[in-house]
């Protein structure tokens, strides 16, 4: 299998195993599907923490809002009432205003935040460093139990405005928010490699030929944003291990220098001809006058 080790940027994402006969656009589909997906269990990981702290969303009307506000507006969450935790709400006051503040209790809240660890780690850039290719069976796998652990601590359900009953529902509005920024669809993916574009039409054996053992860093970048900056000759891990070879080879020089150090022939045990000199009377002459 070939291993295609995907970037968007400089910043590693995930491994991807293919073959030399698959279609390029092939490639861009299931890149695309898995790039997106890791960002959507991401998303819901990081709204999860505020549900089991404040509890569920507010209606878009009334976040933001302070409780003198929500009263002189005669404003009410209709779903308040209906959502409710397993176990019964712990009052814990949301200071943004974006949720109700009728959170699950500490029982249910760590059912909460161990499923999202554990979903977490499954789709982790780590899993790069453990040469463990992400699937789109590994996303699925890590959104079947955050969905399971909501249900457990909702039963109810929660209200459709919540981003992460949205998430679940494929519903999500990302518009006008950084995670849009991050987001890449099909049709304006382009896959790179060594500073080429990877027309769809083609295979890649095109471009890589027919080894099937082959491994190599290719990038995904939107339409119109040009090239991807090509990756250095060596990684940064191989510039210090070369950096600390270097400063080795210094220390043993040195130590090698002061081992050599002849300074001790001047000295005047070291003279043959002392012996002679000295029976002759030729020692402690000096030159100069007295």
């Amino acid at each position: 299998m070939v291993q295609l080790h995907v970037k968007r940027g400089d910043e590693s994402q995930f491994l991807f195993n293919t073959t030399v006969l698959a279609p390029v656009e092939s490639v861009i589909q299931q890149i695309t599907a898995i790039y997106n997906g890791r960002l959507k269990v991401d998303r819901i990981c990081s709204e999860i923490p505020e549900l089991a702290d404040h509890g569920t969303t507010l209606p878009p009307n009334m976040q933001g809002l302070t409780e003198e506000q929500i009263v002189d507006l005669n404003l009410i969450d209709e779903w308040e009432e209906k959502c409710v935790p397993s176990g019964g709400p712990v009052l814990r006051r949301d200071e943004m205003g974006r949720r109700n503040g009728q959170a699950p209790n500490d029982k249910m809240k760590e059912v909460l935040m161990r499923t999202v660890e554990e979903a977490k780690a499954l789709i982790s850039k780590k899993q790069v460093q453990a040469n463990v290719c992400v699937t789109m069976e590994m996303i699925k796998d890590a959104l079947d139990p955050l969905r399971g652990a909501v249900m457990i601590v909702y039963p109810m359900g929660l209200p459709p405005h919540d981003p992460i009953r949205m998430e679940f529902e494929d519903r999500e509005d990302l518009s006008g928010t950084q995670a849009s920024l991050q987001v890449v669809t099909e049709e304006e993916c382009q896959l790179w490699w060594a500073g080429k574009e990877m027309q769809r039409g083609k295979k890649l054996q095109d471009y890589i030929g027919k080894n099937e053992k082959t491994k190599l860093v290719v990038k995904i970048q939107r339409k119109g944003q040009g090239a991807p900056g090509r990756e250095p000759v060596i990684t940064e891990e191989q510039q210090k291990q070369m950096m600390m070879r270097q400063y080795r080879r210094q220390e043993e020089l040195k130590k090698l220098d002061e081992g050599d150090d002849d300074s001790h022939m001047d000295s005047e045990w070291t003279d043959r001809q002392a012996l002679r000199k000295q029976f002759q009377g030729l020692s402690n002459i000096k030159w100069g006058p007295r």
